[in-house]
């Protein structure tokens, strides 16, 4: 069971809100205290799962206050440990919450994922363009580079290991879903960026280097079917999953960077050779993939319930939603078209 401890610093004069905050459902164990010249410290004990309606509730509560702090942390471990019994709610409590007008006393819903905030902290910090992201871009597409070009597939696979394509990706989907403009921006800027560089690296080195059509790291990829929809589309939905529920990115990064950089390095390295034919195909199997992705992205977080706090915001990210699912289903359609004809 994951759990996250929540420590929440409010004003002296809210202290008489506490006792609403821990008769919440989600609520296993809880510590009280002063804190020195800040007000009033809560540590509360939560699943993760459920940590997303208890930040809502504590947020809906104190959002008109500039003088509060919340901060939560994960927890590797407890003892004694969290018993079954000690989740379970009681059908009074359940009760109480079905009948409560208060718009933070809404009963929770149980889910598979960890909380909104805590889902962006982690991609809006894999989305940012910055000298690590570039080298290990850089890195990446030098080892993909000449794995290809020996056929090695354990160099391949090592490239993208390093390769940090995963989180640009994600951020993308994710800014759709909660319709969040900077996010999205930052996330465009960094996967662009990325790709770009990838290609001029790969095209530089087909240029001074001899590129072997025939071998099968460069022959696989100027193929494109109609089964590399469906990796795509399975890359892209592990990879926010491993996000979603907070299993490490590391391995699901693999997976879908296999279907980014290894197609597009080939496309560059064809292009440098001047072996445009078979560059055209594997540009567009780069394009289908990253159309694929992004569409599984955004498909998973909104099956698995990820969204907007308010309402009105809510409404808002309704409609993002319908317009983004629109075009990417649209521009797979169209290449679709294109790989069945081609």
């Amino acid at each position: 069971m994951n759990l996250r401890q929540i420590e929440i610093v409010i004003p002296e004069d809210e202290r008489d809100s506490c006792s609403e905050l821990l008769s919440d459902e989600s609520v296993l164990h809880y510590w009280r205290s002063k804190s020195e010249g800040s007000g009033y410290m809560l540590k509360v004990l939560v699943e993760a799962t459920k940590a997303e309606q208890f930040l809502d509730k504590v947020e809906q509560m104190f959002d008109n206050r500039d003088d509060f702090r919340l901060v939560m942390v994960s927890v590797d471990a407890t003892i004694p440990r969290i018993k079954k019994d000690e989740e379970e709610e009681s059908e009074e409590k359940k009760e109480k919450d079905k009948t409560s007008d208060k718009p933070w006393e809404k009963p929770l819903q149980k889910g598979i994922r960890v909380s909104r905030e805590e889902l962006y902290s982690d991609i809006a910090g894999a989305v940012e363009l910055t000298r690590v992201y570039m080298a290990l871009v850089i890195l990446s597409t030098i080892v993909a580079t000449f794995g290809v070009l020996r056929d090695n597939t354990a160099v391949v696979v090592g490239a993208m290991v390093i390769a940090p394509l995963l989180g640009p990706n994600v951020g993308l989907a994710l800014s759709s879903v909660l319709a969040d403009l900077k996010l999205g921006i930052e996330s465009l800027k960094s996967n662009i960026t990325g790709l770009l560089v990838a290609l001029f690296i790969s095209v530089a080195f087909g240029v001074f280097m001899d590129v072997d059509s025939e071998i099968y790291h460069i022959a696989s990829r100027t193929e494109v079917h109609m089964s590399d929809i469906a990796l795509a589309l399975a890359s892209g939905a592990a990879g926010v999953l491993a996000y979603t529920v907070g299993m490490s990115t590391a391995v699901i990064g693999v997976m879908v960077a296999v279907a980014l950089l290894p197609p597009l390095v080939v496309a560059g390295l064809l292009l440098g050779d001047m072996q445009l034919d078979l560059a055209y195909y594997a540009l567009l199997l780069t394009l289908t993939n990253v159309i694929c992705v992004n569409l599984a992205g955004v498909a998973t977080f909104i099956l698995q319930g990820v969204g907007p706090r308010t309402w009105y915001e809510t409404k808002r990210a309704k409609k993002v939603n319908r317009i983004v699912l629109f075009i990417w289903i649209l521009l797979i359609i169209i290449l679709g078209a294109v790989i069945y004809f081609a």
